[in-house]
C-alpha cells in the first residue's frame, strides 16, 4: 500500500527516506508498510554494502531487522571503524556523520579500491570547507572516479516508534546546564540540536509553527531552527496541507520532576526496573534447577508498533497489562488445544457447520499466526515477571503513591505531615533501594517549600538507612551502591542551591484526573487476582497486593499542559508567553493580532524537550492527543531516573 506524504507518520516517512538511500538516492516507488519484497532487477535488491559509523547504527537499528536489509539488497552491514575486507565489484553505500575523521576513511578506501562505486550519504549537512577538503583528498589519490554521489540525508534522529524520537546527545542536560560550559560551547550544542529537529521537519516535508518559551536554550534553538527552514526554498515551496503542524520546544529545567518520578505503566516501569535501550530489553531471570539457582541472561526486542500486545497495553497500568497478559494467553492456548484436537481428530464439534473440511482446513492454517501470537505473549510474561519482581522487592507502589500525592499538591497545607511521610519511607531500610530513596527525596524537595534544614534531615535519614547493615552483619550497600548514593547527595545539593537562587519552579501544581473505566480498583483487583491464580500469569498473583496504589491514578505534567493550552489556542500564560515562530513569516508573530483571526486547528503536534526526555512525559502527553490530532514527542536523549539522577549529580 503506497502511503502519501500527509498520511505519514515520522518513523515512516525516515524509513522511506532509508529505502531511498538503500535504492541508491532513486525513487522509493516500491515502499509499503508490509515490507514485501521489491520487484527483482531493481535496484531496491540489487546487491550493495552498508557502510556506517555508531551515530547512523542506532538510526538504521530501531528501523530495520537484518533480514529487511537483506530484501532491499544489503549483504553486509559493516562498521566504518572496523578493519575491512575489500569487496571491489561490490558497491558500498556509506551512512555517515560528516566530519574529518569520516572522510578521510572513505577517501582512504576509495583510494585503495576497497569496493566498486562509493555512494555517499551524509546525516546531515556536509558543509562547503569539508566538502572541498574530501575533493583535494580523492583528487590526489585519483580516485575521484570512485565517488557515485554525496548526499545530505537529514535523518540525524533515532525513531524508536511512530511518535517518538531521541536526537541521542549524551548527557544534555549537563551541557548546557554545566558550570564549565562557555558561550561558544553552549553556541554548538545549540546549533546541533537546531540540526537534529531540521533533520525532522525535512524528513516529514512539513513547515511548522514553531512554539518556544522566550529566552534560554529553548530560544536559541528554535532561532536557529527557524532560520534554516525559512532559508531552504524546497521546504518553503511544499504547501501540501491546510493544517500547518505545531512544534513546542521546551527546556527540561522548567520540569525537573517527571524524569525522576516513579511511574505505574508498562512501557515506562520496563524502562526504569529493568535494562531498556533502543526498544532492547534485558534482564536477569533465576532457574530452579534443583541443586543450585541458575541465573539465565534474557534479550528481546520489542516493537512498539508492530507487536499487538505492546501497542496495545504500553500506556496501560501495570496491573492491568498483567491481567490482559493473562487473560489473552488463556484464550490463545485454547484456540491451539481446540485446533489440535480437531485436526486429530479427537474432537467431535457440536456446530455441524464447524467440522466441515473447509472450516478445519482454516483453522489449522491459522495455527501459525495463532503460535506466533502465543510466543509474543509469552514473552510479555516474562518481561511482566521481570518488572514484578523489581516492583514487589522494592516497594514501588509506596514510592509512586506518596511521589504523586506530592506531585499534586496534597500536602500544600501541611508541610509538616508531607515531612514525616517522606521520612517515614525514606529511613526504612527495608524499603526500596538507594535510588528509589534518592528519588524521593528529590520530588520532596521539587514539590514543597520546604526549609533547607528540614532537606538536609531527610537525605541525612536516606544515608544513615543506607549505610546500615543487614540482618546478617553485611553492609547495605556494595561499591556500586555507595556510588549511587554519593551521586544522589550531590544531585540533591544541586536542587537546594537552585532553589536557593530562585532558579527552581515548584512543581506541586499537577492536575490530578481521574482515570476512568468501569470498574472500581477494588473491583479490578480482585478480578486480576482470581484470573492471575488460575492462568498463565499465576506467578504474578503472589505479589498483587503490592500494586494496588498503581490502578487509576494519573496527573497532566507541565509539557502535557503547555502543550494543550497551546493547541486549544485558549487565552494562557503558554499563548501570552510563548514565541510565535512561522519560518513563512518575517520575524516575530504577534500572538494578539492572530486571535483575531480564525487560526486552523491543530492536527499534528510535536513536543521538544532539551535536556532530556522520558517514557512518562511520552505517555501523558498521549493525553492531548485525540481521532483528530497526534501528538509526537521528541527530546535531545531518552533518559531513565538513573541516568537524570547522575546527570543533576554531576552538577552537584
Amino acid at each position: 500500500m503506497s502511503l502519501s506524504l500527509s498520511s505519514m507518520t515520522l518513523k515512516t516517512a525516515q524509513l522511506k527516506a532509508v529505502y531511498r538511500m538503500l535504492s541508491f538516492n532513486e525513487d522509493a516507488d516500491s515502499f509499503d508498510d508490509d515490507f514485501s519484497l521489491p520487484p527483482a532487477g531493481s535496484s531496491h535488491n540489487q546487491w550493495k554494502i552498508l557502510i556506517y559509523d555508531a551515530a547512523c547504527r542506532s538510526i538504521i537499528s530501531p528501523l530495520l531487522s537484518v533480514s529487511q536489509l537483506r530484501r532491499r539488497g544489503v549483504t553486509l552491514h559493516l562498521s566504518l571503524n572496523s578493519e575491512r575486507e575489500p569487496i571491489p565489484d561490490v558497491p558500498a553505500i556509506y551512512f555517515c556523520t560528516p566530519n574529518k575523521e569520516n572522510l578521510a576513511i572513505i577517501a582512504k578506501d576509495c583510494a585503495n579500491g576497497l569496493y566498486g562505486k562509493a555512494h555517499l550519504n551524509f546525516v546531515t549537512k556536509l558543509e562547503r570547507p569539508l566538502m572541498e577538503e574530501f575533493a583535494k583528498l580523492v583528487v590526489q589519490t585519483g580516485s575521484l572516479d570512485k565517488v557515485a554521489g554525496v548526499h545530505d540525508q537529514y535523518l540525524d534522529f533515532v525513531c524508536l516508534e511512530q511518535q517518538l524520537f531521541s536526537l541521542g546527545k549524551e548527557d544534555s542536560y549537563v551541557v548546557y546546564n554545566g558550570s564549565g560550559a562557555n558561550e561558544q560551547m553552549i553556541e554548538t550544542a545549540m546549533t546541533e540540536i537546531a540540526y537534529g529537529l531540521f533533520s525532522v521537519v525535512a524528513t516529514v516535508g512539513k513547515v511548522p509553527i514553531i512554539r518556544c518559551p522566550k529566552g534560554g536554550a529553548p530560544e536559541m534553538v528554535a532561532r536557529k531552527l527557524n532560520k534554516m527552514i525559512a532559508e531552504h526554498p524546497t521546504l518553503l515551496r511544499n504547501k501540501s496541507s491546510l493544517h500547518r503542524p505545531l512544534l513546542v520546544i521546551l527546556d527540561r529545567n522548567a520540569d525537573l520532576i517527571t524524569p525522576i518520578q516513579h511511574t505505574s505503566t508498562y512501557q515506562a516501569l520496563i524502562n526504569d526496573m529493568l535494562k531498556h535501550n533502543a526498544n532492547r530489553v534485558e534482564f536477569d531471570v533465576t532457574i530452579d534447577s534443583g541443586k543450585r539457582p541458575k541465573i539465565e541472561k534474557k534479550k528481546f526486542d520489542l516493537d512498539p508498533d508492530e507487536d499487538p500486545f505492546y501497542r496495545q497495553h504500553k500506556f496501560n497500568p501495570f496491573p492491568e497489562a498483567i491481567e490482559s497478559n493473562g487473560v489473552e494467553l488463556q484464550e490463545v492456548t485454547v484456540k491451539e488445544q481446540s485446533i489440535r484436537s480437531k485436526a486429530a481428530g479427537k474432537e467431535t464439534a457440536v456446530d455441524p457447520m464447524a467440522s466441515s473440511a473447509t472450516d478445519l482446513a482454516t483453522a489449522v492454517d491459522s495455527l501459525p499466526a495463532l503460535l506466533e501470537r502465543k510466543k509474543q505473549l509469552e514473552v510479555h510474561t516474562s518481561i511482566l515477571q521481570a518488572v514484578m519482581n523489581q516492583v514487589a522487592a522494592r516497594d514501588v507502589p509506596q514510592f509512586f503513591e506518596l511521589e504523586t500525592s506530592l506531585a499534586t499538591g496534597s500536602y500544600k497545607n501541611d508541610l509538616s505531615r508531607a515531612k514525616g511521610d517522606v521520612l517515614q519511607l525514606a529511613a526504612d531500610p527495608s524499603k526500596g533501594n538507594v535510588e528509589d530513596k534518592i528519588r524521593l527525596v528529590v520530588v520532596y524537595v521539587l514539590t514543597t517549600n520546604a526549609k533547607t534544614s528540614e532537606v538536609d534531615e531527610v537525605a541525612a535519614a536516606v544515608q544513615q538507612a543506607m549505610e546500615g547493615k543487614d540482618d546478617k552483619g553485611k553492609p547495605l550497600l556494595d561499591k556500586a551502591g555507595r556510588e549511587k548514593l554519593d551521586k544522589g547527595m550531590k544531585a540533591i545539593g544541586y536542587l537546594k542551591q537552585l532553589r536557593s537562587m530562585h532558579m527552581l519552579p515548584l512543581s506541586s501544581t499537577l492536575q490530578e484526573i481521574d482515570a476512568g473505566g468501569t470498574q472500581s480498583q477494588s473491583d479490578m483487583l480482585s478480578s486480576f487476582m482470581a484470573k492471575a491464580t488460575t492462568q498463565a500469569s499465576g506467578l504474578l498473583a503472589k505479589a498483587t497486593d503490592k500494586v494496588t496504589s498503581m490502578l487509576g491514578k494519573t496527573h497532566k505534567h507541565y509539557a502535557t499542559t503547555v502543550v494543550e493550552n497551546l493547541c486549544e489556542m485558549v487565552p494562557s500564560s503558554e499563548d501570552d508567553d510563548y514565541l510565535y515562530l512561522d519560518p513563512r513569516v518575517r520575524g516575530d508573530v504577534d500572538v494578539g493580532k492572530l486571535r483575531m483571526m480564525n487560526r486552523a486547528p491543530i492536527r499534528e503536534v510535536t513536543a521538544f524537550v532539551i535536556g532530556g526526555g522520558c517514557y512518562a512525559e511520552y505517555q501523558n502527553l498521549q493525553m492531548v492527543a485525540n481521532e483528530r490530532r497526534t501528538v509526537s514527542y521528541g527530546s535531545t536523549e531518552l533518559v531513565d531516573a538513573d541516568q537524570f539522577l547522575s546527570q543533576l549529580g554531576q552538577l552537584g
